[in-house]
């Protein structure tokens, strides 16, 4: 069988993340700022009587910064023992992968180079593959 891949948007590019590491994609309502949380941390927000630490994916990447939305896509990662719901653009499908993963050719640009874990064929379209873990660990796991 072959992996399992979730197609997102995020910050205008076409990515996936490996549909093993996602627990479920959501559209989040409401947000509750986390008071001297890392720049990454958009804040929390309650899923199923279960709080979830927002992270902005923008930000973790060093990419800008999401901003102020009614309704927000999400991608509900658990980590660490603790769900996480990281803020994407949109979220397009589950597909099976098509090819084996590759490691970048070339730089992939950014923060893009943290959490790349390689490039995979998804149809006929080769995407950029996203470790979600490295998107919560934020920028600052780069210098560490």
């Amino acid at each position: 069988m072959a992996d399992l891949l979730l197609v997102v948007s995020l910050a205008g590019r076409r990515v996936a993340f490996p549909a093993a590491d996602v627990e479920g994609v959501v559209e989040l309502e409401g947000l509750t700022p986390a008071p001297c949380a890392a720049p990454h941390v958009a804040g929390l927000s309650a899923l199923r009587s279960r709080v979830l630490t927002v992270i902005d994916s923008l930000v973790a990447l060093d990419a800008g910064q999401a901003g102020e939305r009614a309704l927000a896509n999400a991608v509900i990662v658990p980590s660490g023992g603790h769900p996480y719901a990281l803020l994407v653009d949109a979220v397009e499908d589950v597909v099976e992968a098509a090819s084996a993963v590759v490691p970048l050719a070339a730089p992939a640009g950014n923060g893009w180079d943290r959490v790349a874990l390689g490039m995979v064929e998804a149809g006929s379209d080769p995407l950029l593959l996203v470790d979600p873990h490295a998107l919560i660990a934020g920028p600052a796991a780069q210098a560490a």
